[in-house]
């Protein structure tokens, strides 16, 4: 798969630690909707450390198939969700042309919330999300994801946006709520990476525009306060990434 979403999961319940993968693009430019989950195990009598893979399904308002997604973790009184926000896909098949077969849109702006428990989904819209978004950055804590840059197919623009979404899990019916920050960066494409058990990370790579790469490096914190970013001093490229257009 390529460009899934990917979403670590810590261990609980004496469970170890296991990542969700969710859609990506096949190398037959096929375009998935399977959930997996995939976690290590280190059982028998020689220790040896396995992957193991398990599809997972989804009922209700389930999320159709995308690629170039983000999804992240959310705790909120007690309980935990994942957050699924942006992609891109095909167009839909009363759309398609001969010329157009292959196009891709990007996926409606809504915010899908599913638990991991009894696997059900609901889908949300947000006034404030009112683009598609695709391969943007997105860092939760506690009850917070923060969507960062981002590619808009409609603008052909990277939208210096920032957002916060906040998930209170309530009886019932999850409360969902966003707002706009002035701190983001125009990006997309990024790599991002955590440096420790606190919630610190490196921005590494992405793109500006279309034929311009991002050889800026940047630190984000995000803490009880809000997310801060800040420049970090880049490495010494090699030339072949310096002259190269992709990463």
């Amino acid at each position: 798969l390529r460009c899934p979403a990917v979403c670590r999961l810590d261990p609980y319940d004496g469970l170890p630690e296991s990542y969700l993968i969710h859609g990506g693009r096949t190398p037959n430019n096929e375009i998935s909707s399977s959930l997996y989950m995939l976690t290590t195990d280190s059982r028998g009598c020689n220790r040896k450390l396995t992957l193991c893979c398990k599809e997972r399904e989804l009922v209700g308002e389930v999320p159709g198939a995308r690629y170039g997604h983000t999804m992240s973790m959310v705790q909120s009184r007690g309980k935990t969700a994942c957050v699924l926000f942006g992609g891109r896909s095909y167009m839909p098949a009363g759309e398609r042309t001969t010329e157009s077969w292959n196009s891709v849109v990007d996926c409606p702006p809504q915010v899908f919330l599913f638990d991991l428990e009894f696997g059900c989904s609901s889908a949300h819209t947000l006034p404030e999300l009112s683009d598609g978004l695709s391969f943007h950055l997105a860092l939760a804590r506690e009850d917070c994801v923060y969507i960062l840059g981002g590619h808009s197919l409609t603008s052909d623009s990277r939208p210096p946006r920032l957002f916060r979404l906040r998930v209170e899990l309530l009886q019932g019916s999850p409360l969902l709520s966003c707002d706009t920050l002035e701190t983001g960066i125009s990006i997309s494409s990024a790599m991002i990476t955590r440096t420790g058990p606190t919630h610190r990370y490196i921005i590494l790579g992405g793109y500006q525009s279309d034929s311009q790469k991002r050889m800026d490096c940047s630190t984000v914190i995000v803490n009880e306060k809000g997310i801060h970013l800040e420049p970090l001093e880049s490495p010494q490229w090699t030339p072949d990434i310096t002259h190269s257009r992709t990463w």
